[in-house]
């Protein structure tokens, strides 16, 4: 009835409070009354709000990007009551590891449950069915933080490496309706509006997978530290999201430069951020500053905490994410 898989359902019984009770819990399953169900389906198609779709990407790697979006995301919920889907499109896979842990990764990526699926498929010979499944490479309710209770994920695979060398030669389709940038989007765009925000992590480059993450985006963020090799590629990331955005008639916003492992002591990273925050033609530079400490770095080992605070740092780590988390919202839905 709704044309959604049973996770996205599973995701409005709980967080959604206009979803109908069941009139019976039998053994096979909660069973419902149609006409309410009908009913539900009507108010939400003509109430439900368009998700903000926010891309991370630096063309250097080790900059802070994983733990930039982590963070985003765990704070987004934990601290303001946010629904969160994480799209991990990096083939390192150090987003998907943060969230759910090594273990369960690799039992994920043994079965293909995975995003390398969906851009294997598109590879396969004509004819051949699909094997990617939304529905069991979706995973629910993840980080090891307990006061985190709205994130969800769809994971990385190191396979992405191979996959994406090959899909400029994908097959074009009939009436050339395949397009490589945009097998990303027609994959998830039926669950994107069931949360406030999602976060696509993108690889440190240009190719065709982060130019998936962008399709499906209306904004951007540029972790960087601040130095001369981190910061020096923000201008060709500005070039090309803006090409990439002009020839899909697709508006993609600059929400800002978030500044990450940050040494107040550093006379380079200190004249750095001066000279981002003076240069109008960069976006803007956000002024929260994610601090370089080694609570912070540790914050990428998953290991079950009860909150946040606990995970990031007592010594100002925790009030960084915080403030960075409140004026990103402030950012995004500024500019939306």
């Amino acid at each position: 009835m709704a044309g959604v898989g049973r996770s996205a359902v599973a995701n409005w019984r709980t967080r959604d409070k206009r979803f109908p009770v069941p009139v019976a819990d039998l053994r096979s399953g909660p069973v419902f009354r149609a006409s309410q169900i009908r009913r539900y389906l009507k108010q939400r198609k003509k109430h439900v709000a368009k998700a903000h779709v926010i891309a991370t990407i630096n063309l250097k790697g080790g900059v802070g990007k994983t733990t930039t979006t982590a963070g985003l995301a765990e704070f987004l919920s934990g601290e303001f009551n946010k629904r969160v889907l994480v799209i991990d499109l990096d083939p390192q896979t150090n987003l998907t590891t943060v969230l759910i842990g090594e273990k369960k990764w690799e039992e994920l990526n043994d079965d293909g449950y995975t995003l390398a699926t969906l851009f294997k498929d598109a590879l396969r010979p004509e004819g051949e069915p699909p094997e990617f499944d939304l529905e069991k490479t979706l995973q629910c309710n993840v980080s090891p933080v307990n006061e985190v209770t709205k994130v969800d994920l769809l994971p990385s695979s190191l396979d992405l490496i191979d996959v994406q060398d090959r899909l400029a030669s994908m097959s074009s389709g009939r009436f050339y309706s395949n397009n490589p940038t945009d097998l990303l989007r027609k994959a998830v765009w039926k669950i994107i509006n069931d949360y406030d925000y999602v976060l696509v992590d993108c690889p440190p480059n240009l190719g065709i997978v982060t130019l998936n993450g962008l399709r499906i985006s209306d904004g951007y963020i540029i972790p960087t530290i601040p130095d001369v090799l981190s910061t020096y590629g923000i201008p060709q990331i500005q070039r090309h999201v803006k090409a990439f955005a002009d020839d899909n008639a697709q508006p993609i916003t600059e929400i800002g430069i978030v500044v990450t492992k940050y040494r107040a002591a550093s006379t380079v990273h200190r004249n750095t951020v001066l000279r981002l925050e003076a240069d109008e033609e960069l976006p803007e530079v956000l002024q929260t500053y994610i601090p370089e400490r080694d609570a912070i770095a540790g914050s990428a080992e998953f290991v079950d905490r009860s909150t946040l605070r606990q995970k990031y740092g007592y010594q100002g780590e925790y009030k960084a994410f915080r403030s960075m988390t409140e004026e990103f919202i402030e950012l995004v839905e500024e500019k939306a």
